[in-house]
């Protein structure tokens, strides 16, 4: 069995727009967001041993503070370029990929990709993944190459607008 964090980055500002979309950062509704969810987050006590990001700036502000809030361990965290992305097939691609000794990864990135992901991987029904959502996943396999369709179960739901402690 293995466990997938899937987090999309927290509410992003378009004050600027001359910034790229790679540079964009958070803005305070964002930070506030994040930090709120990191507490909710560590409360589960996942025991993540990996933390995949894309190098977009709101990514990265995101799991930073996820971890300065105690959600994530330090040091487990690896920005990767290719997920940099709004596609599920290349994030489920990306996981494929990944080494089976690991057994609790925490995906960090964007949409649609992180809520076409949760659905393809656990059949849901869940129209978008908000800023700042999180959804762990148990994943019904022992080697992450065959991450497939419905081979996931939801066991968690959460996101700033949300009642705490709504585990599904």
């Amino acid at each position: 069995m293995k466990q997938l964090i899937l987090v999309r980055h927290a509410k992003s500002s378009w004050k600027d727009p001359a910034l790229t979309d790679l540079m964009r950062p958070l803005k305070k509704r964002g930070e506030r967001d994040a930090r709120e969810m990191a507490q909710r987050l560590a409360a589960l006590r996942l025991g993540v041993e990996k933390v995949l990001l894309s190098p977009a700036r709101r990514v990265v502000q995101t799991a930073d503070i996820l971890t300065e809030e105690g959600a994530f361990a330090e040091g487990i965290s690896e920005i990767v370029p290719d997920l940099y992305t709004f596609s599920y097939e290349d994030l489920a691609l990306f996981l494929k990929q990944l080494d089976d000794a690991i057994t609790s990864v925490a995906l960090v990135g964007h949409n649609p990709a992180i809520t076409d992901l949760l659905n393809f991987l656990a059949l849901e029904e869940i129209t978008n993944v908000p800023t700042c959502g999180i959804a762990v996943l148990d994943v019904d396999t022992e080697k992450w190459s065959k991450l497939r369709a419905g081979g996931a179960e939801l066991r968690h739901y959460d996101y700033p607008k949300n009642e705490p402690d709504m585990d599904i």
